[in-house]
């Protein structure tokens, strides 16, 4: 068993897991701002309820990518760190896959990689459901919003 491999890659999990958390709450805090007063005004029209929501979910769509990526850039300097890759531009093609669960033809790593490799899967799977869990939530209160506009909130 190689214990470092276990020590590093659920080092790396609890520290990407702990960042996007922290990332998402503060996105819902400002989206609940924003969306919540809302609930009190008029029903916007239908073409501008669309650009809006359609914007909306475009920026969180946007900043939940841009932090997978810097969570895939952790891992890849831990590769890089490690000398699994030569250099960090292979780290990150690797780290980015492997983040997926995508295999790219000729991308390989050494055995003795293979265990944090494997936990960094398990870490994007993770990550990705955070995300989609996070990506409904914000659908779910928009659509809430367009079909309840009138309706103060707390009344049901």
């Amino acid at each position: 068993m190689d214990l470092a491999s276990w020590g590093l890659g659920l080092s790396l999990i609890v520290l990407t897991i702990a960042m996007h958390t922290t990332a998402v709450v503060v996105m819902a805090l400002v989206l609940e701002a924003r969306v919540r007063p809302k609930f009190a005004e008029p029903a916007p029209s239908v073409p501008r309820a669309t650009f809006n929501v359609a914007g909306r979910i475009a920026i969180v769509t946007l900043m939940l990518a841009a932090l997978h990526g810097l969570e895939g850039v952790l891992w890849a300097f831990a590769y890089w760190s490690l000398d699994a890759f030569p250099t960090f531009t292979g780290a990150s093609i690797y780290s980015l896959a492997t983040m997926t669960t995508f295999e790219i033809p000729g991308v390989i790593i050494a055995p003795r990689f293979h265990m944090i490799s494997a936990l960094q899967a398990v870490n994007g799977v993770l990550l990705f459901g955070i995300s989609t869990a996070f990506l409904f939530a914000v659908l779910q209160v928009h659509w809430q919003l367009i079909t309840h506009r009138n309706q103060a909130i707390g009344r049901e």
